[in-house]
């Protein structure tokens, strides 16, 4: 859901805020194998992370690894520390080693910007991170809530494009102007004081507030590196529409493409997907998602044989 200071000028840089979901989900399962197969979902990157993942703990990678579901890469969803977090989990549990989230974290090089990936999965819930000092291995948690179970997020993807990512991210970073200090103190004070408090209070329309003040400021920081506020202008039009029929928390996650907004029960967000899937049917390669925040961290199941 967004950084909130991008200038450092206090010694830490990035602290992001963010919510796991339900529906969109890695689930994956490790077993012997004499040499190292896939089945399920094809993947590339779950290949090449098993075999780094083996190699860097010393450990044989003669698995049979079944890949059942994936988060979509690069659109925003966190997909590289979700699968890599699994995958060494999964493999830690099998040989014993004994790891947990962040060790693996540190170890496949996650949390380097934004530490929601990392929380998510430990914790689960909306989570706030405390970006990173001098000597962070991992971003700290400094805020961790239970979502509402009724508040709904609609996800709105552009099939075309994926956000920034890989060296391409890192220039990015590089070539963005100094993020106002005023402006990061503004958005401390207003997740602080008002987003977080109104999550508390289970009120979705002061927390969809701050959440859209967030995304506004750190989007039109990003402008120049994403095209705009959004990468994908149909996404844009689609999140306009969407404010306006009432929805609110209007965002970006990450780099995008995907966009997001919030709303209060099924019946609503059921109702407003069908009126944007009917508004934007002319646009090809928008899909709409309705999901639910999970309250809870990601799950290791053991299967003896």
């Amino acid at each position: 859901m967004g950084f909130i200071d991008l200038s450092g000028s206090l010694g830490r840089h990035f602290g992001s805020i963010g919510v796991a979901l339900n529906e969109i989900n890695t689930r994956l399962s490790v077993g012997y194998s004499d040499q190292l197969k896939l089945t399920g979902m094809p993947s590339d990157r779950a290949l090449k992370s098993i075999k780094l993942l083996c190699s860097a703990l010393n450990v044989s990678d003669k698995l049979h690894l079944e890949l059942t579901s994936s988060i979509p890469e690069h659109v925003g969803l966190g997909s590289g520390t979700q699968m890599s977090i699994a995958l060494g989990l999964a493999i830690s549990v099998y040989y014993g080693l004994g790891l947990d989230v962040r060790d693996i974290a540190r170890l496949t090089a996650r949390g380097t910007r934004s530490g929601i990936g990392i929380a998510t999965f430990e914790l689960g819930g909306l989570v706030v991170d405390g970006g990173r000092g001098e000597h962070t291995l991992t971003p700290p948690v400094i805020s961790r809530m239970n979502v509402p179970e009724d508040w709904r997020f609609i996800l709105v993807f552009d099939k075309r494009g994926q956000g920034l990512h890989g060296d391409a991210e890192i220039q990015a970073f590089k070539e963005l102007p100094p993020f106002p200090h005023q402006e990061a103190a503004r958005l401390c004070y207003l997740l602080m004081m008002q987003g977080l408090p109104a999550l508390a209070e289970d009120n979705l329309g002061l927390f969809g507030d701050v959440i859209t003040q967030l995304q506004s400021s750190v989007g039109e920081h990003f402008a120049s590196a994403q095209g705009g506020v959004f990468t994908s202008q149909e996404v844009a039009a689609a999140m306009q529409f969407l404010q306006q029929q009432g929805a609110v928390a209007i965002g970006q996650t990450s780099w995008g493409p995907t966009g997001f907004c919030a709303v209060q029960g099924d019946d609503l967000a059921e109702q407003l997907k069908q009126q944007v899937e009917q508004k934007f049917a002319c646009c090809e390669n928008l899909s709409v998602l309705v999901v639910s925040a999970r309250n809870t961290g990601g799950e290791v199941q053991v299967e003896r044989t």
